[in-house]
């Protein structure tokens, strides 16, 4: 019982500290700017960079991608690889292997970096802090330390960049606890683009011949 209360008040004066740090305050601020920014655009397009880094082979690939938003529906094209998603239902096309994954939303796990999270990822399960600013294609950007709150996530953190006049991510890095980093870079973005909601559902007579397997 002495023990429980005893968790129980440093818990309380841990978040009180925390709410008093001007570098996690500034952060929230910014983070809470960038929700209600993003959450006001119809629809979001972006070209983007993902750079996979192995630290313990020191080697690193980098490859370009797009992705399309439209509320919860996304769109991805990388590395060879179409995702759709309607908001229920997810379909992994393989370009080279002309196959398609179909699976339901709550069999998608969420450990790896998922580009369509990028201008969300904030929002939810982290400890934030504002850790200083850099300058990114002649633009100020803030620089903001994401630390998971479940322990168990295969990264230890994530480094969020927002451009400060735009309030738009500019760059999302994943520190994998296993030595593999993911890099996301925004390239090109756009807001409220028009978008048909079968841009995100996969037509299989467009793919003569595709093998289709069905995870459901």
């Amino acid at each position: 019982m002495k023990r429980t209360l005893l968790i129980s008040i440093l818990s309380v004066l841990t978040l009180s500290v925390l709410a008093q740090d001007p570098d996690v305050a500034k952060a929230k601020t910014i983070l809470d700017k960038v929700s209600e920014k993003t959450k006001g655009y119809k629809t979001i397009k972006a070209d983007f960079a993902l750079k996979i880094e192995d630290l313990q082979t020191k080697t690193s690939e980098t490859h370009d991608g797009s992705i399309s938003l439209k509320g919860n529906k996304y769109k991805i094209s990388v590395m060879d690889a179409e995702s759709y998603f309607d908001g229920t239902t997810l379909w992994v096309y393989l370009v080279d292997a002309n196959e398609v994954n179909i699976s339901d939303a709550d069999m998608v796990a969420d450990d790896e970096l998922d580009p369509s999270k990028v201008f969300t990822i904030h929002e939810q399960g982290f400890r934030y802090r504002h850790v200083g600013e850099t300058t990114i294609k002649g633009k100020v950007a803030d620089i903001i330390d994401l630390v998971p709150e479940d322990r168990n996530k295969p990264y230890s953190r994530i480094k969020l960049y927002v451009y400060r006049d735009t309030l738009q991510p500019a760059r999302l890095e994943q520190m994998g606890k296993d030595g593999t980093n993911f890099v996301v870079e925004i390239k090109k973005m756009e807001v409220n683009t028009p978008m048909t909601d079968d841009l995100f559902v996969f037509k299989k007579e467009q793919h003569p011949g595709v093998e289709i397997i069905d995870l459901r």
